[in-house]
């Protein structure tokens, strides 16, 4: 009996402490990363600039919600929201409720798929099946049948009434104590919303300094960004590849991402010029798979520096 059932009782048991880890503790554990980038022009004071990405908010997720109120005690000098809030059609008032103290700081905001629409259950091998076909979102896929509409509206007058700039398919400016901050975004890639061709043409000359704000990390994105000569990107929607292998990484990026570049700081090249970009892990999941492994649920603070200022002595 004990050598018949041993083994595979025991890859069971392995399995479901597995499961309990990453449901019960890692998705739960969440983190502060610090990132230096050295983006800004010589003599430019430093920036601090908190990226907030994909919540998930789901109601009575009380841990996370006291955790969101609590990242205001870093005093950024601004916000960054780079979408996907919700997971929960019903979730708008606590998320509002705790990005409320961070909304006391100047910020500007992107949304992502899940601000317009509910999640859905599915088969987390269809992530791999889009890998190999590079058919990601409405990207080469077929639109989803009976999905569940958000009230986005009410997300977005709770951000545009706290004075967060809307950078939907537009630009917008941020005055940080006499210094011109100028946001260029774009609408979610992952569901063809993003119209690049009303924003082109680079960073404006009356500007201190300027960067690239998405959702989705799509590739005709950062070409685009790079290539008019945008010196930082940010963007969220991978979760950091939310299931990863140890010692390895992460397996797939739900988009044209390379998984090299799943999140973090890296660079994006197009010709002779270069990007910095930083993907966030974000800091929730889908309400229908609320698991991580090997990649907790984080937040960042990026001190943005000058250009020469790394290294020197």
């Amino acid at each position: 009996m004990h050598a018949r059932y041993g083994v595979p009782l025991g890859i069971a048991a392995v399995g479901a402490a597995g499961l309990i880890y990453s449901a019960g503790f890692e998705a739960r554990s969440f983190r502060l990363r610090r990132v230096t980038v050295p983006v800004l022009p010589a003599g430019m004071r430093p920036l601090r600039v908190l990226q907030v990405s994909d919540i998930h908010m789901v109601g009575g997720q009380r841990k996370k919600q006291r955790w969101l109120r609590s990242l205001a005690g870093l005093r950024p000098d601004f916000v960054i929201n780079t979408g996907d809030n919700l997971s929960d059609p019903d979730g708008i008032p606590e998320t509002l409720d705790a990005l409320g103290p961070l909304m006391e700081f100047p910020g500007a905001y992107v949304f992502g798929s899940n601000d317009y629409y509910g999640p859905r259950p599915r088969n987390p091998a269809k992530y791999l099946l889009e890998k190999a076909t590079g058919k990601h979102g409405l990207n080469g896929n077929a639109p989803a049948e009976n999905i569940v509409h958000i009230d986005w509206e009410t997300l977005r007058d709770g951000f545009d009434g706290a004075g967060w700039l809307n950078l939907t398919n537009t630009r917008g400016v941020l005055k940080i104590e006499g210094v011109s901050i100028e946001l260029t975004g774009l609408d979610d890639p992952h569901i063809r919303r993003d119209r690049y061709e009303q924003v082109a043409g680079g960073p404006s000359a009356s500007a201190d300094f300027s960067m690239g704000i998405v959702h989705a990390p799509y590739l005709r994105v950062l070409d685009a960004f790079t290539a008019d000569d945008y010196p930082l990107i940010l963007a969220g929607h991978t979760h950091g590849g939310q299931l990863c292998v140890p010692f390895y990484g992460a397996l797939v990026t739900n988009c044209d991402l390379d998984a090299g570049r799943v999140k973090g700081l890296s660079t994006h090249t197009v010709g002779e010029r270069t990007s910095y970009m930083h993907v966030s892990a974000g800091c929730g999941t889908n309400r229908y798979t609320p698991v991580r492994f090997a990649c907790p649920p984080e937040v960042t603070l990026l001190t943005l520096v000058e250009r020469e200022s790394v290294g020197r002595e």
